[in-house]
């Protein structure tokens, strides 16, 4: 019984305390304890309580010093107790339940006093692997337990090392030293772990030792992590990090690449064993892309026929190299799409392909689909057939190439007054044109950002959307009209229109693009509205874009009369499939873009900037920087509202594109 004058021992911090009972109501003792401190505390914390009862009427520091030479006295007992050799004793008994008076005596071989048994039971504190106090009890563990525990210490303590030893290797990066405290697997280990905590934080698997190490060498800043990899040589300065938070794929899988290498061997020689392949090669179609494409996935060619044109769009067959089973197929149904981006790309199919045998290069073999296209003088569809087919590319130019002869070209000129009539069409059938400059930014040595605008409105450009949209189009109706499942791109009117026919007002554009609906991607046709077409589906790019290379699929079994390749279940499936993984890329390249236009900003802090007014409430003004298309908001100034489409001028106060955080003011 616990009551005035009883010596108690109580846990405090992970130390044994001694203390003496002055008090006692219910549940709780009131004490006085071996560092002077008169303390109020529950029962259930009591470890052990004397048999003997003290006189409490000595002076307050005498008791104090008898709790201190009680304490010393029961500390070193503690040096004569084997804990295993107690085990081994009890290791043989029918129960492994123990009172501690026991097991206390066993140890001393004679009666256990209240020293010796408090004694013990520290020693069971500081050393749980053969026993564990519970309910004033103490439990034998079994030796399987021990042999866990034992392993859970050793776990522990190469944790504790690597703390300590990845801390000051962290410290060595940081002054730019490598004295080699830890060898070069141990080195990778501690960059992995604090590599994993930046990106993932604590969803990352050794989140804690990430921030003890970290919090141990004193690096205690959210991007010091990043630094210090920087430092070490793991990534570079400019590393992408939307990229690898996101998991995206970047290194083809072996099975990938050796398919791909198996493909490269085989050659364009058997395209004319197919029976159902055409022979084109007497045809010159051209392709028209940017001066720096290097996977050109679509040629056009025209020919006069009976007072109509014969128009071809040819679109490299990928579906021909890539089967659903094949390695590679899988691989493109992780990635979704490329992704592009200033520095580079990551490709949905290896360079192997995208680059080579899929690419429609000037001058070579390749296998195609072709979408034969009969227009009138009017551009209405008199005819379309569809085929997989051989052709050879005659021509390649680039849109600024394209642009400077689309007058005096004979073929040129024929398909640009089709996309002039084709595009009239579109829009007399609402669709929305909206265009808007492509925003371009270049990387140069050192890390220099420049960003500058192009015009994607020329006749180069748009001839070839036209055509696409055209081919994209009929593809849908050519699977729709067999009532075979596809994937469907759709979209409702826009919740207001305020763009008519064809408007390139830049402010009109962006006020058109808030009111628009969201894009929809269904298995059976809808009418996008945006395009102003009946149905849509995307097939011209089937190099970057598996929802292309499903279409094709889905084509080749129609045109061949062959079992269709995608059940309606399945194209379910790949929507999902699709609309998950295009939109993790399109997030990815979306912050990638802005972290290079705030590195660009970075370098014009201070500066003015040109802004164009969009909207403007009576707390926030939205803006676009018309010089690099980024949209901004502000508090609204004071006095005067900015008004709509209106031209201000800005600055840039603080910017940080690793934090993805900028401050603007007017």
């Amino acid at each position: 019984m616990t009551v005035p004058g009883k010596l108690i021992e109580y846990l405090d911090g992970g130390k044994f305390i001694c203390a003496y009972v002055i008090g006692a109501q219910g549940k709780r003792l009131h004490l006085i304890n071996q560092n002077g401190r008169e303390m109020n505390l529950p029962l259930s914390r009591v470890v052990h309580c004397s048999e003997q009862t003290h006189q409490l009427d000595a002076p307050r520091e005498v008791l104090v010093r008898q709790l201190q030479e009680t304490a010393e006295i029961r500390s070193k007992l503690m040096e004569k107790i084997d804990l295993q050799e107690i085990w081994e004793l009890t290791a043989d008994e029918p129960v492994n339940s123990f009172f501690p008076t026991f097991l206390a005596e066993l140890v001393f071989g004679k009666d256990a006093d209240d020293d010796i048994v408090s004694a013990f039971l520290r020693s069971v504190f500081v050393d749980r692997l053969f026993f564990k106090y519970k309910e004033n009890k103490v439990l034998a563990h079994s030796p399987e337990q021990i042999e866990q525990i034992r392993r859970q210490r050793e776990k522990e303590a190469q944790t504790q090392t690597l703390i300590m030893t990845g801390a000051e290797f962290l410290q060595e990066i940081d002054k730019g030293e490598k004295k080699g405290i830890l060898d070069n697997a141990q080195q990778e280990e501690c960059l992995t772990i604090i590599r994993h905590f930046y990106l993932f934080g604590t969803d990352s698997p050794q989140a804690d030792i990430a921030r003890q190490i970290l919090k141990t060498a004193g690096f205690n800043r959210p991007h010091d992590p990043f630094h210090l990899l920087v430092k070490a040589g793991v990534w570079d300065l400019n590393e992408n990090i939307p990229l690898l938070r996101n998991e995206q794929p970047v290194v083809f899988p072996l099975l990938a690449i050796q398919q791909a290498e198996m493909l490269l061997q085989q050659g364009v020689g058997k395209l004319f064993h197919d029976p159902v392949r055409k022979d084109l090669t007497h045809l010159r179609p051209m392709t028209i892309d940017g001066a720096s494409t290097l996977d050109f996935d679509d040629a056009l060619s025209v020919e006069e026929e009976d007072g109509n044109y014969l128009v071809g769009i040819h679109i490299s067959d990928v579906a021909h190299y890539v089967q659903p089973e094949d390695p590679l197929f899988r691989e493109a149904l992780q990635r979704g799409t490329s992704i592009y981006f200033p520095e580079g790309q990551i490709p949905m199919l290896p360079r192997h392909l995208s680059q080579g045998i899929c690419s429609l290069i000037q001058g070579e073999l390749r296998a195609a689909l072709s979408f034969m296209i009969l227009l009138s003088k009017e551009a209405e569809v008199l005819r379309v057939r569809i085929s997989p087919s051989i052709i050879k590319v005659a021509r390649r130019l680039t849109y600024d190439e394209a642009d400077s002869i689309i007058d005096k070209d004979p073929e040129l000129t024929i398909l640009n007054d089709l996309r002039i009539k084709l595009r009239n069409k579109r829009l007399n059938a609402g669709a929305l044109l909206l265009p808007f400059p492509d925003v371009n930014i270049h990387i140069h040595n050192g890390g220099r950002v420049q960003v500058n605008l192009s015009d994607t409105d020329t006749p180069a450009r748009t001839l070839v959307s036209e055509m696409m949209i055209l081919t994209n189009t009929e593809a849908a109706r050519f699977v729709a009209d067999r009532m075979a499942p596809g994937l469907f791109r759709a979209q409702k009117p826009p919740k207001k229109r305020v763009v008519h026919g064809l408007d390139n007002d830049l402010f009109l554009n962006s006020k058109q693009r808030k009111l628009l609906s969201r894009g929809e991607l269904l298995i059976e046709a809808k009418a996008h509205s945006g395009l102003g077409v009946e149905q849509y589906t995307t097939v011209t790019s089937p190099i970057r874009r598996l929802l292309d290379l499903v279409m094709q699929h889905q084509i080749h079994s129609l045109v061949r009369r062959e079992e269709i390749r995608f059940t309606e279940e399945m194209c379910k499936d790949f929507t999902a499939v699709i609309s998950r993984t295009v939109t993790r890329a399109n997030n990815i390249r979306q912050q990638r873009q802005h972290y290079w236009l705030l590195k660009y900003l970075e370098a014009r802090k201070g500066l003015p900037l040109n802004a164009l007014v969009i909207e403007s409430g009576p707390k926030r003004v939205f803006l676009l920087l018309t010089d690099i298309l980024m949209g901004i908001d502000l508090p609204t100034p004071p006095g005067e509202r900015p008004k709509p489409g209106n031209r201000e001028t800005i600055k840039v106060e603080r910017v940080n594109p690793l934090d993805n955080t900028i401050h603007f003011d007017w």
